[in-house]
C-alpha cells in the first residue's frame, strides 16, 4: 500500500513533477503518420502540455505550443506553409523551434519577430509513428525496437484516449493472474449472456482460463520480464523459459504487438496499439506504403464499456478504478510482487533522472542501436499460423482481418 502523497509521485506528470521529470527523458509517439495525411495539422497533449503538430509544405514535421501569442487563438487551425505554421487570425508564422519568423502587419525592418517564441520540441518519424521528446539536451535517439525497424512486415495502428492515469494502464501489464479471470472467466460469462461466441476471441480465452500455478518476475537490461507457469504447463514452456516484457517505462510486449501508454495529462493516456504482421502469402516482399490508423473504441452508444474482448476488458478495469487510482487504499498480496518490482524501478529511476543521470532506455550510441531486439515467445509466422496474431486485442483492425483471413487458408491447406 502506498501513501498518498508516494501515489502523487508515482501519477503526476506536469512540467516539474519527480514522474514528469522522468518521462521527459524519452520519447514518446504523440501521432499516427497517417493521421497528418487526413490533415496537416494536430492537436495533442503530452506530459501535461498541450500542443500543435504539423507537417509543412516541404514535409517538415514540427511541434509546438498550441496558442498564439498574439491575440491567444488556437494554432490548431493554422495554415501550413513552406516554412512552418501560420495563425489563421493576423498571419504570425512559427517554425519548428516556436520561433516566429514573421508579423505581416508589422514593418518589414521590425525586431518584433525575432523577440517572440513559444514552445518547440524535436520530432521525428518512426515505423509510422510520429515521436517527440520534451526533455533537457543532449537530445537521446529515437528507441529502435526491433518491431518499429524490422524488414519485411506489415504494421497498423490502433488508438484510444482513455480517460485515466497512466500508471493504472502500466501496472495491469505487471498483473498476469488478471488475465485467468478479466480475459478468460469474465469473457465466458459476457459471451454466454449473449448466447454467441466469436471464435479469435474464444481460441484466446482457451489459452487463458488455466490457473496460475506460478508467476515470476525479472529486472533485464530494458525492463521487466514477466514469466507464468499455468495448471498443465511446465517451466519448459515459452511462457517461462522466455516470459514476455515490459519495456521501461511505459510499453507492454505481447507477441507481436506493443502496447505504449503515452501520459497525456495526469488523467488521461493515449493509448497505441501498435501490431506487426507478416505479409499474407504471396505478398512477401510487397512494401507497405502507408501503416495504416484506426481507432479502437472504449464504450458503446449506451456509454457502457464494450467488453467483449482484451484490451476493452483492460480498459474498462483500468478507467473504473478512477481518474487516478486511490493506491493508499488498496490490499496487495503476494500475486501483486510484479506491480510491487514495478514501482520500485520507477522510484529508482525517478532518483536517477532527478540526479541528472540517463534512465533505462535512453540510447545515444547509433552503433549499437541499429536495432533493439525484444524477447518474444512465439515466431511471427506462426502466430499467424495460429490465428493468435492480434492475442485477442485489436478486432477493429481491417488489416488483422485480411492478413489472419490469409494465413488461415495456408492452414488449411496445410492439414
Amino acid at each position: 500500500m502506498l501513501s498518498a502523497q508516494e501515489n502523487e509521485r508515482l501519477t503526476r506528470v506536469g512540467p516539474g513533477t519527480p514522474m514528469g521529470e522522468l518521462m521527459r527523458r524519452y520519447w514518446h509517439p504523440v501521432a499516427a503518420a497517417a493521421e497528418l495525411d487526413a490533415h496537416p495539422v494536430k492537436a495533442v497533449k503530452i506530459l501535461g502540455e498541450p500542443l500543435v503538430l504539423y507537417r509543412d509544405l516541404q514535409g517538415r514535421l514540427g511541434l509546438i505550443g498550441d496558442t498564439c501569442p498574439h491575440r491567444r487563438i488556437s494554432l490548431e487551425y493554422g495554415i501550413t506553409e513552406a516554412e512552418g505554421l501560420r495563425c489563421p487570425y493576423h498571419g504570425w508564422m512559427f517554425d519548428q523551434t516556436g520561433q516566429c519568423i514573421e508579423m505581416p502587419a508589422e514593418p518589414a525592418d521590425s525586431t518584433f519577430p525575432c523577440r517572440v517564441k513559444i514552445e518547440g520540441y524535436p520530432v521525428e518519424e518512426l515505423g509510422g509513428l510520429i515521436f517527440a521528446y520534451l526533455g533537457p539536451e543532449p537530445v537521446p535517439m529515437v528507441p529502435r525496437w526491433d518491431l518499429f525497424v524490422m524488414d519485411g512486415i506489415w504494421r497498423d495502428i490502433g488508438v484510444t484516449e482513455i480517460p485515466c492515469n497512466w500508471l493504472q494502464c502500466m501496472e495491469n501489464s505487471l498483473d498476469p493472474v488478471h488475465t485467468e479471470w478479466l480475459h478468460g472467466h469474465y469473457y465466458n460469462f459476457i459471451m454466454g449472456h449473449r448466447n454467441q461466441r466469436d471464435a479469435r476471441g474464444q481460441r484466446f480465452v482457451d489459452r487463458l482460463t488455466p490457473h496460475h500455478v506460478k508467476i515470476g518476475f525479472d529486472v533485464f537490461d530494458h525492463g521487466i520480464i514477466k514469466r507464468r507457469v499455468r495448471e498443465g504447463g511446465s517451466e519448459q514452456e515459452a511462457a517461462w523459459s522466455i516470459g514476455h516484457p515490459i519495456l521501461f517505462p511505459n510499453i507492454l510486449r505481447v507477441n507481436w504487438t506493443f502496447q505504449i501508454r503515452v501520459p497525456m495529462d495526469d488523467t488521461h493516456t493515449w493509448h497505441v496499439m501498435y501490431q506487426a504482421y507478416p505479409p499474407p502469402p504471396g505478398e512477401e516482399g510487397t512494401p507497405q506504403k502507408t501503416v495504416p490508423v484506426y481507432d479502437i473504441p472504449i464504450k458503446d452508444e449506451r456509454g457502457k464499456f464494450i467488453t467483449d474482448f482484451v484490451l476493452g476488458q483492460d480498459m474498462m478495469a483500468w478507467v473504473t478504478q478512477g481518474p487516478i487510482a486511490h493506491r493508499d487504499l488498496e490490499k496487495l498480496g503476494e500475486s501483486d510482487a510484479g506491480i510491487i518490482l514495478y514501482r520500485r524501478l520507477l522510484r529508482d529511476h525517478m532518483a536517477i533522472a532527478a540526479q541528472g543521470g540517463d534512465p533505462m532506455n535512453v540510447f545515444r550510441d547509433p552503433d549499437t542501436h541499429k536495432i533493439v531486439r525484444v524477447p518474444v515467445e512465439h515466431s511471427l509466422i506462426d502466430t499467424a499460423k495460429a490465428g493468435a496474431l492480434s492475442t485477442g486485442q485489436a478486432p477493429y483492425s481491417a488489416l488483422l482481418e485480411d492478413v489472419e483471413a490469409a494465413w488461415a487458408k495456408v492452414s488449411a491447406a496445410a492439414d
